[in-house]
């Protein structure tokens, strides 16, 4: 079944490295992309961002960088916080800590970030412990589901809509299997958030507000 939040287990563990999301009492979203960067999909959500002189955080696989650099350096050059997704986008509840830790240190081979977020949000105690001294460990607060093609693009734009709130971290993907549904639903659920008076911030790899 998809859930717009992370596990309950999750939420549970130290608040210091393992974050969901962040206190606010002021009306900030922490707007995060997964899974890039990718032609056409980057660059249009750059545009996106870019018309609206929104800031957020790419999770940058490193595969995907070693492949296209150009369209990574437009991401660093817009201004948008970068982080680690490792290199081969690995599950790490099916992949031995060693190699876990491995993969995500070739991935510093292409990019410098002290945030890091697993892929599918699955990291074992063993891979946490290894990891938690290096980075922080970034997951969310509403995920909307763009990535999932059983899911209507419209249920997608509701995910969001219906569960941020100041301090939320919401994740998108800039992927090419969630293409139709972000670019339909990540302009709408901006465009109704800077009409409520929000404000998107990207993620800084020192800001001590960072907790559970």
């Amino acid at each position: 079944m998809f859930s717009v939040h992370p596990p309950l287990i999750i939420r549970l563990v130290n608040k210091n490295h393992l974050i969901c999301s962040i206190p606010e009492r002021e009306k900030i979203i922490y707007l995060t992309f997964d899974d890039g960067p990718v032609p056409e999909v980057t660059t249009g959500v750059l545009n996106i961002l870019r018309d609206r002189n929104i800031s957020a955080t790419f999770f940058c696989v490193g595969d995907n960088v070693r492949k296209f650099p150009e369209i990574f350096k437009e991401v660093s050059f817009a201004g948008h916080s970068i982080g680690n997704h490792t290199f081969h986008h690995l599950n790490g509840w099916k992949t031995p800590p060693a190699e876990y830790l491995e993969d995500v240190t070739r991935c510093d081979d292409y990019l410098t970030t002290a945030l890091f977020r697993p892929p599918y949000g699955r990291i074992t105690p063993s891979q946490y412990f290894l990891l938690r001294k290096r980075y922080k460990i970034i997951l969310w607060s509403v995920l909307s589901g763009d990535f999932n093609q059983r899911i209507p693009k419209e249920q997608c734009l509701l995910n969001v809509l219906n569960y941020t709130k100041p301090g939320s971290i919401v994740v998108f993907h800039d992927s090419i299997k969630a293409k139709e549904n972000l670019f339909y639903a990540l302009p709408l659920f901006l465009d109704a958030f800077i009409q409520k008076g929000y404000k998107f911030e990207r993620l800084n790899n020192c800001d001590k507000k960072f907790t559970l």
